[in-house]
């Protein structure tokens, strides 16, 4: 009788390149070189997107960059980052240092086995995968709570949602699941879903909508975007794709007739004209020498900026060579020295301008001007409808939501809200929301303070662009 074979594959094999020629990549922490950061030193052979992929392992572990220095010439990357933990000290938690250098160092794990620190979009106990739908329209008040209601009507769970308002488009990503079993959508349901969902989309389309000069989109998609316990289900990979599907909208042209829409999502001035919190600057001028594009970016500081600085550099296919990055007085500074995917500069002042747009809406799309309203409720079927419907009856729309399902079936909701006018919400709405919500567990943060006088930014003494224009011998092999 004839036997079949199978070749033998030793499994120390595939580490056998590692640990003749050492790690690909190293990740060490020093917590004792200064007093208040522990310092993030990472190098490694360069790739594409290299410095994306670090930010957003750093920001999966909810660490606040306030220091940066990056340079990636001659086929390695090297990157020197100063860090805190969620609580302003230094970090500490081995779990978390061991899945930093896990993630950098060694794909052969998955993340989702190091450890349990990462923000993942589901933390759910479902029997199938939900649905991951992605919806992109010009908004208006009431918006979200009718996609809420819609899904609640077609008798589906909302196991998770992100949404986020700027200039008068909405951007969302939901994921759902068949109201009685918690199991995945058949084709059947999801194309009437779809349906009924742009039907609702498609009413952004009014006459006052139409006289305006804002671009009429309305897209609701299905996909596969992430699945659940999967090592990219994180929190970040949902903010990523919320930042692509803005600019794919073009969120960063402000229209100069603006139809009644969420306040928070215009430049300027608010609706009583008082002066809004400062907005952020982009510059952009080439280096010729070595035909890089030098990007400065300066704003208020806040957790995440550098994630959304980057990931929307990747996006717009640039690619980040050098850079720095530094905070100080509540401000930040970042300098990244860029080239097109096709490895030149931004030639052309429409190029700049396009950029330097890009990066401005990609700094404001997370800040929101409207009060934090944080809500946590025992989870059922049309919970977010009956929310947003009590929301919407007094008059406040939603800026910006985040809704998560967990293990024990309870829901932690966070709304940032506004009037229609940009006012702040009144205490005595508060209780009054508090009182038609029952059992709803509310509180309520306002986020709308800005210190009136503030130190202007100001760029750090040591910066990358100093020393590449004096010294650009001496940051690159490489002969152009």
């Amino acid at each position: 009788m004839s036997r079949t074979f199978s070749p033998y594959f030793d499994p120390e094999f595939e580490s056998l390149s590692e640990r003749i020629n050492g790690p690909s990549c190293r990740v060490t922490f020093d917590n004792e070189s200064i007093d208040d950061y522990t310092i993030v030193k990472i190098d490694c052979v360069k790739k594409q997107d290299q410095l994306l992929e670090v930010v957003q392992v750093l920001t999966e572990v909810n660490l606040t960059i306030t220091k940066g220095y990056i340079s990636s010439d001659a086929g390695w990357f090297m990157d020197v980052f100063h860090v805190k933990d969620e609580n302003g000290r230094k970090v500490s938690d081995q779990r978390v240092i061991n899945y930093i250098q896990q993630a950098m160092g060694s794909k052969r794990v998955a993340a989702s086995k190091i450890t349990g620190q990462t923000s993942k979009a589901h933390d759910t106990d479902f029997h199938g995968e939900p649905t991951a739908i992605e919806m992109t329209g010009t908004d208006r008040p009431g918006l979200f709570s009718e996609i809420s209601a819609a899904l609640a009507d077609l008798h589906c769970n909302i196991v998770e949602a992100h949404a986020w308002s700027h200039n008068a488009r909405l951007a969302c990503v939901a994921y759902i699941s068949d109201q009685s079993s918690d199991t995945r959508l058949g084709d059947h349901r999801l194309a009437a879903i779809e349906h009924h969902l742009n039907t609702i989309l498609h009413a952004s389309n009014t006459p006052e909508n139409a006289s305006s000069d804002i671009p009429q989109h309305k897209d609701v998609k299905f996909t596969g975007l992430i699945c659940t316990g999967g090592s990219e289900g994180t929190m970040t990979t949902v903010e990523r794709r919320l930042h692509q599907l803005l600019l794919s909208v073009q969120d960063f042209d402000v229209p100069s007739q603006r139809p009644v829409c969420p306040p928070g999502t215009s430049r300027g001035q608010d609706s009583k004209g008082k002066k809004k919190a400062e907005k952020a600057s982009v510059l952009i001028e080439n280096c010729t020498e070595k035909g890089y594009s030098i990007v400065s970016v300066k704003c208020r500081d806040r957790r995440r900026l550098m994630f959304d600085t980057v990931c929307t550099l990747a996006d717009m296919q640039y690619v980040i060579s050098h850079a720095s990055v530094d905070s100080r007085g509540g401000h930040a500074f970042q300098e990244y020295f860029v080239r097109k995917i096709d490895g030149g500069a931004l030639r052309t002042e429409s190029e700049k301008k396009h950029a330097m747009k890009c990066l401005e809406a990609a700094v404001e799309r997370r800040v929101c001007e409207g009060t934090r309203i944080e809500l946590c409720a025992n989870n059922r079927v049309g919970l977010l409808s009956d929310i947003t419907r009590v929301l919407r009856e007094k008059g406040l729309v939603v800026l910006r939501a985040d809704v998560a399902t967990k293990l024990d079936q309870s829901v932690n909701i966070t709304f940032y809200v506004s009037d229609v006018v940009g006012n702040n919400v009144d205490m005595e709405m508060v209780k009054s929301m508090k009182r038609e919500m029952g059992l709803i567990d509310l509180a309520v943060k306002n986020e709308r303070v800005v210190k009136p006088n503030s130190p202007p930014a100001v760029k750090p003494q040591f910066s990358i662009g100093d020393i590449f224009k004096s010294q650009i011998e001496r940051l690159s092999h490489i002969v152009l």
